[in-house]
């Protein structure tokens, strides 16, 4: 098995994502808020899924020891100083997250219950118990228990699908379909932060970290079929927890325009 399997394998599910009924039904600002307020712990979750492989693929803990391949150290160490540390619309430096947030407040979105589910994950200091016990949709508990899930029993290489074919190698497509949506409907709103986010994403990951993630699932895997499947596993998985997270956010919508009728 390789790259090309793994895509081949994934193709009707990626189909799926891509094709989502949802990015049809963000039609005013306040469906628009909707969906931020549901995406923003995808953005958020992804920060851990990146943590969690520099972890496990890099030395963090002192005393320093040369762990690992080296040039797989170079490719999750190259994505983690972008998405952590990149340069935001105003030239200073933020997460990729924390660029989310600010584009959120930039046109109204509610911040509040994001903020608050991370201030409870500080206090309970259990990711699962904070899940479990939130008022968010119960399928976007599940997108964040089945990351979480990876993150804490999966070995490298299974991290690395959930990243990369879950995530990474999407977000050049699925946010050019939502930038093209947001152009069309809101052009009377100031979107500015927004769209800078979602192009910088849009460069970031389609010259750069969807390759760089391509070549470390490569190197981590090499010539090991059961790694290959673990991979292809872990990939169907990650992608459709996602279609669910979409199908949440579209659910979140509908019922706040029946509310509003």
């Amino acid at each position: 098995m390789n790259i090309s399997t793994i895509n081949n394998s994934i193709l009707r599910h990626r189909e799926l994502l891509l094709q989502h009924s949802l990015y049809n039904k963000v039609k005013s600002i306040d469906d628009l808020r909707h969906f931020l307020e549901g995406h923003v712990y995808a953005v958020w979750d992804f920060m851990s899924l990146l943590k969690a492989l520099q972890s496990k693929l890099t030395c963090t803990n002192t005393p320093w020891l040369p762990v690992g391949n080296p040039e797989i150290r170079y490719l999750i160490n190259e994505i983690v100083l972008a998405e952590e540390t990149d340069l935001n619309a105003e030239g200073k430096r933020q997460s990729h997250y924390e660029m989310y947030l600010d584009a959120m407040k930039a046109c109204g979105a509610d911040t509040s219950a994001v903020e608050a589910f991370l201030e409870d994950v500080v206090e309970t200091q259990n990711i699962f118990v904070s899940i479990r016990k939130s008022s968010l949709h119960e399928d976007i508990k599940a997108f964040l228990d089945f990351t979480f899930r990876v993150i804490d029993e999966g070995k490298p290489h299974e991290i690395a699908a959930a990243f990369t074919f879950g995530r990474e190698d999407l977000i050049p497509s699925m946010f050019t379909e939502i930038l093209r949506s947001f152009k069309q409907n809101f052009p009377e709103v100031n979107l500015d932060k927004l769209i800078y986010y979602f192009e910088r994403h849009i460069e970031l990951d389609a010259d750069e970290h969807g390759p760089m993630a391509m070549q470390m699932i490569t190197e981590l895997c090499s010539s090991d079929t059961r790694k290959w499947k673990e991979v292809e596993e872990i990939s169907m998985m990650a992608l459709e927890k996602r279609i669910a997270l979409w199908d949440a956010i579209e659910d979140n919508i509908l019922q706040h325009d029946l509310a509003s009728i």
